[in-house]
């Protein structure tokens, strides 16, 4: 009987303690856990300083831009047409035409700078309403007519600055490719949305691009683009004119 209330002795206590060294083997792991987790939590708020203070000086940027750049080129443009007002010779006349449509450009140059560094417009809907305002300003003055149309757009869905840039060159050097080779009478801008993908094509009822200038700098351009974003950028053959294709996921 001493024997074996003995050996029930040593097996008890050898039982609790590898309780015991499980417990703390799992008070470990919790306290390691809790620390990797506290340490990650450290890294994301630092992350999120960080975007914080980007954005504040893209903010800084933009308006010391307005502010500075955009009146000395509104003081510049007032003072060109002051002297053309004054101006004779026809020549000199010209050259102030030159001088205002300079100013002219500038001025939209800095506009689009300052839409892509505005932290505000890092959404879906943002993108569209500009890119549809530029298409429009763009194609005012030519004889081609635009249509805009968007598909189950989520208008809040964020997107990157840097995607939101490239997506707008794009677009811009496709619009420019439609006014200088397409001879279109129309061209469509089609937005959509399905879950992550985003798609934006851009259609005309132009002559189409020849087999021979297929392959491009403006259309290698907007290939690499995308494809920095992990995009794509096709040409779709399956009606007249030009379809091309811009899909990505956000």
């Amino acid at each position: 009987m001493i024997a074996l209330l003995i050996v029930t002795f040593f097996v008890g206590f050898i039982i609790f303690v590898v309780l015991m060294y499980k417990r703390k083997q799992l008070l470990y792991l919790k306290e390691q856990q809790l620390k990797e987790a506290e340490y990650q939590n450290q890294l994301l708020q630092k992350e999120l300083e960080k975007q914080k203070s980007i954005e504040q000086e893209r903010e800084r940027i933009s308006h010391d831009m307005h502010d500075d750049l955009g009146a000395g080129i509104s003081a510049l443009k007032l003072q060109a047409e002051f002297l053309k007002q004054k101006a004779e010779d026809g020549d000199l006349q010209n050259d102030i035409d030159e001088l205002l449509k300079t100013s002219e450009e500038m001025n939209l140059s800095m506009r689009e700078m300052l839409w892509s560094l505005n932290s505000g417009n890092d959404t879906l809907g943002s993108f569209i309403d500009y890119a549809v305002q530029y298409a429009d300003n763009f194609l005012k003055k030519t004889k081609i007519k635009l249509w805009s149309e968007s598909v189950d757009i989520i208008s809040d869905t964020p997107i990157s600055t840097e995607l939101r840039r490239n997506m707008f060159l794009c677009l811009k050097e496709s619009l420019n490719n439609a006014y200088k080779h397409s001879r279109a009478n129309t061209l469509k801008l089609s937005f959509s949305q399905a879950k992550n993908v985003f798609s934006m094509k851009i259609s005309d009822d132009g002559t189409g691009i020849p087999e021979a200038h297929s392959e491009g700098n403006g259309l290698r351009n907007m290939k690499r683009r995308m494809q920095e974003q992990n995009g794509e950028c096709q040409i779709l053959k399956n009606g007249p004119g030009t379809q091309i294709l811009f899909r990505v996921t956000i």
